[in-house]
């Protein structure tokens, strides 16, 4: 890109109106006094190709990918990271100078990166981890996890067979267990992930019994809207330490923020306050 352009980035997804990522963008650009644009962008599945050809033409240096086009995505890229290629999806792309179509995950490492900061005495080898949900995020999570050094992690999903594809992908450290035992796996883990969007605002309750949680457990959810979920409050008043799940939107920005506009970001209050504005 020629040194007069404008670089431009931005959010594809369907919807996208929710996408807290233009805020965060936004702030960070300002905040570092850097040129640039972050753009939110409705895409249908059926138009992606077209966009993701077009966008380099029009100045683009890269974009996140959200919901639903985190795995097809893969299809148009031309390289792809471990790291995606792990996950099975991609949620940043970066449009390389010699045109090529970079396609990387940083889900895991913002999910890591979240507890490392917001627990510190979070040890992740110090028993086993429960996890709840089997989707793109439980895959992110699970492999971060296991690259981290968890001694083993228990899996459950409202629809087993989908936890079962993900134990067979990533191997004998996981044991499935069933939906309706879910709140029995607690007992045992020193680190409890919600990865599902049950306890979101608009979707169902998170019904698993949580009487089972352990004092010295690490709880963390995904979800951060509402910032702290029912899973979270409960954990607090049982005296776990609790993160909520924006710290993971958060530090999941910051390499392709860096990788985009040539400048690390941090995550402090300011950040944290910029996403929820």
């Amino acid at each position: 890109m020629s040194e007069n352009r404008i670089p431009l980035a931005g959010v594809i997804g369907s919807p996208i109106a929710h996408s807290k990522s233009p805020q965060l963008h936004g702030h960070w650009l300002k905040t570092y006094g850097l040129r640039g644009h972050y753009i939110p962008m409705d895409v249908s599945t059926d138009n992606l190709g077209q966009v993701l050809d077009a966008l380099p033409k029009m100045g683009f240096v890269g974009v996140n990918i959200t919901v639903p086009h985190k795995e097809k995505v893969m299809e148009f890229a031309d390289l792809v990271t471990d790291r995606a290629t792990l996950i099975g999806a991609a949620n940043t792309l970066t449009f390389q100078k010699d045109g090529k179509l970079r396609a990387d995950n940083t889900d895991g490492y913002g999910f890591f990166e979240n507890l490392r900061q917001n627990a510190p005495n979070w040890n992740v080898k110090a028993g086993p981890a429960a996890v709840l949900g089997a989707g793109g995020a439980a895959r992110a999570v699970i492999a971060s996890l296991l690259d981290a050094g968890v001694p083993h992690i228990l899996l459950s999903n409202r629809t087993r067979v989908r936890a079962e594809a993900l134990q067979s992908e990533f191997g004998k450290r996981i044991e499935v267990v069933e939906w309706v035992q879910a709140g029995n796996m607690l007992e045992e883990a020193t680190t409890v992930v919600n990865t599902t969007s049950l306890g979101m605002l608009g979707k169902p309750p998170l019904r698993v019994p949580l009487d089972g949680l352990r004092k010295d457990a690490v709880v963390t959810d995904l979800v951060y809207a509402p910032l702290k979920t029912h899973l979270l409050a409960e954990a607090e008043k049982m005296g776990c330490t609790t993160v909520d799940g924006l710290g993971m939107l958060l530090h999941q920005a910051v390499p392709a923020f860096e990788r985009w506009f040539g400048v690390r970001p941090e995550v402090d209050s300011a950040t944290r306050a910029a996403a929820l504005r």
